[in-house]
This record gives structure tokens, C-alpha cells and sequence, in this order.
């Protein structure tokens, strides 16, 4: 593909297109801390084109021109060796080192987009749930207020784990659901758990993310906007299980 036609897949005044969307989610995702040091990424697919943020940089400082577009699907052995672009950075940038586990959720989820941080909360759930699995059921998502009296407002919660999806990509979880998320093992390489990855999203069909213990999550959705949904709520529900389980209080009610 000639440079001029290439260069266009990521020049776009619309605010929604992938190559504007990545940049402004990793400047927010960094503010939240899940994304500092270079680490962290996410990626968006549209169609038959995934748009995949550059690996080992600022996240916060990332342009539009940064982004790597890709085909999809990828030819074999693709997208894990020989990738095929449809458009490269001209500077010196390496496509995220997620690719592979990104195309896990394209393969095996039919997801839109998929989101990796290095959050604290989740790492913290990893050391915490020393199994395969981290478990939590009966949580909020937001809070209600109900006045009583001009000086009394009580807050009546409303389900937290509604806002993640079964498998990521299908109807919302309720609140007497038990949210079940993998918990893999870390590597050196962060190419080398696609496999582990894979295993993980097969043996737990309805898990909406993987968590990788030591290092962070990969979470899926429908498109970017759910993808995100569902990391705020997630990382929320890692927060809350991480607090009650060093307060010494059940996470899953009726084990």
C-alpha cells in the first residue's frame, strides 16, 4: 500500500475513528495508573482492520501517526511472526508487544476491542487468589441516593457486576451471579502467553478477561466503549475483593 494511502487509515477528523479513540483512551488510562512506565495497550477492531497502539512508549504521548494498522484476519503464521500491515509508523516504533494476545480475543471472543493494564488492583488480586481463579459475587455498580429526611440520605447500591458481560461479548452478568476470572501464570515475554492465554479463555468460556499473576489483565468487549466498560468495573470488583480479602470477609457469599 503506497504511504499517502496508508497514512489516511489514521488521519481522520472524526473524534470516534480508532486512531483518534486509541490515543485519547491511553491518556485517561494513564491518569488512572494502569498504563504508566510504557506499559499497558489496547487495541480496536473495525471490520476487517485492527488498530493497535506502539509498544515501549509513552502511552500518554501517543499521536494518531503512531498507530500500526493490521488486516483481519492475519494469514498463517501471522499474527504472531511475519505480521502483515496495512500501515506502519514512519518513525521508529514496534507494533505491542499484545498483538498476540489481542488476536485471542478476536479469535475466540469476537471482540471489538481488547484493553491491557498493569493496574495495581489487579495484580494485587493475582497475589491474593493464589489459585486459577478469582472469585467474587454480590457487588454493587454505583449508588442510588435516597432521601429520607433534609438531613438524611441513605445510598442504596445498584449492581456493580451488571456491568460485565458473560464471555465479555454476551448478556450482562446479575448480581447474584459469581463473577469467575483466569488467573495465568506470568512469562518473561509477553508474546509467550498467547498459548496460556487461549487455555485460560477455552477452559472459562464465560470469563469476560484474563488475569496474569505479577503483571496485570487483558479484558475484551463488543467494541471499545463495553471493552472499557468493562475494565472500569473489573478493576473496580479487584479493588473492593483485594480490600474484603485482607479485611478478612468472604468474597463470594454461599461457598
Amino acid at each position: 500500500m503506497a504511504s499517502a494511502e496508508a497514512d489516511a487509515l489514521v488521519i481522520s477528523s472524526d473524534p470516534l475513528h480508532p486512531a483518534n479513540l486509541i490515543p485519547e483512551l491511553c491518556r485517561s488510562f494513564y491518569q488512572l495508573g494502569w498504563v504508566t512506565g510504557t506499559g499497558g495497550g489496547i487495541c480496536i477492531r473495525t471490520g476487517d482492520k485492527v488498530y493497535i497502539a506502539p509498544s515501549g512508549v509513552q502511552k500518554e504521548r501517543i499521536e494518531p501517526t503512531h498507530i500500526f494498522v493490521l488486516p483481519y484476519p492475519q494469514p498463517p503464521p501471522s499474527p504472531h511472526t511475519d505480521r502483515v500491515f496495512l500501515r506502519r509508523p514512519t518513525s521508529n516504533l514496534k507494533e505491542s508487544a499484545c498483538t498476540p494476545l489481542f488476536w485471542n480475543s478476536f479469535d475466540l471472543r469476537n471482540a471489538g476491542s481488547c484493553i491491557h493494564t498493569h493496574s495495581q488492583h489487579a495484580v494485587m488480586a493475582t497475589l491474593l487468589w493464589t489459585g486459577p481463579v478469582f472469585t467474587i459475587s454480590h457487588q454493587v455498580r454505583g449508588t442510588r441516593l435516597l432521601v429520607m429526611s433534609t438531613s438524611a440520605v441513605l445510598r442504596f447500591p445498584s449492581q456493580m457486576i451488571k456491568g460485565v458481560r458473560i464471555a465479555g461479548t454476551g448478556t450482562a452478568l446479575s448480581y447474584l451471579d459469581t463473577l469467575e476470572i483466569p488467573i495465568i501464570e506470568n512469562t518473561p515475554n509477553e508474546e509467550d502467553l498467547k498459548d496460556s492465554m487461549a487455555e485460560a479463555m477455552v477452559k472459562y468460556p464465560n470469563a469476560a478477561a484474563v488475569l496474569v499473576r505479577r503483571h496485570g489483565v487483558y479484558v475484551w468487549g463488543n467494541d471499545w466503549e463495553k471493552a472499557k466498560t468493562q475494565t472500569e468495573c473489573l478493576d473496580y470488583l479487584f479493588e473492593i475483593g483485594v480490600k474484603m480479602k485482607l479485611a478478612g470477609l468472604l468474597t463470594v457469599l454461599n461457598e
